[in-house]
């Protein structure tokens, strides 16, 4: 009874939430598995370990977890892990507000780079100021900038929010009889 190694790795192993280990010796498809366990979903599990850092410590394992369509077949040799769809809602949720911080983040520092870059604007502004202290064609070309980039901004809104339709770019040609 030496073989039977063999054999365990040549299973589809399911792992259920109360802690049980299904094995299947024998490739099934994912709504097999849905239609038996109702309320649950199949999730791929597997194990990623970052290339290591010198000067590190222990090294860090993640496991990854992965959706299976209905239609996914599930192989031998690989394990499973049925999650509850609340689980799936949780995750997704925890996802959408990761997203979100994260353009937060990129848009706060959009904007301090565009504040820095109108301060040195307004430096260089002012060293051009002449003697009398008043640089009208500085100040309205400044003016004339501004307008522009909120009328550039208010153009990419309304485009986004309306849809294009496609129109044909050549014009008809009418046709003669002979």
């Amino acid at each position: 009874m030496g073989n039977c190694q063999v054999t365990d790795a040549a299973a589809v192993v399911i792992q259920h939430p109360g802690g049980r280990a299904e094995r299947l010796y024998w490739p099934t498809s994912a709504s097999e598995v849905m239609k038996n366990n109702p309320g649950y979903y199949v999730a791929l599990i597997t194990l990623y370990v970052p290339e290591e850092k010198q000067g590190g410590g222990g090294t860090l394992r993640l496991t990854r977890v992965r959706l299976l369509k209905a239609t996914d077949t599930l192989l031998l040799g690989q394990v499973y892990r049925l999650i509850t769809s609340q689980e799936v809602m949780k995750a997704i949720q925890a996802r959408k507000i990761e997203k979100m911080k994260k353009r937060q983040a990129e848009l706060r520092e959009r904007q301090q780079q565009q504040q820095q870059q109108q301060r040195i604007g307004v430096d260089d502004e002012v060293a051009h100021v002449g003697e009398d202290g008043e640089d009208k064609e500085g100040s309205e070309i400044t003016d004339q900038v501004a307008k522009q980039e909120r009328d550039r901004h208010k153009t990419s809104k309304q485009s986004a929010a309306r849809p294009r339709h496609w129109r044909p770019s050549l014009q008809s040609i009418a046709e003669t009889g002979s």
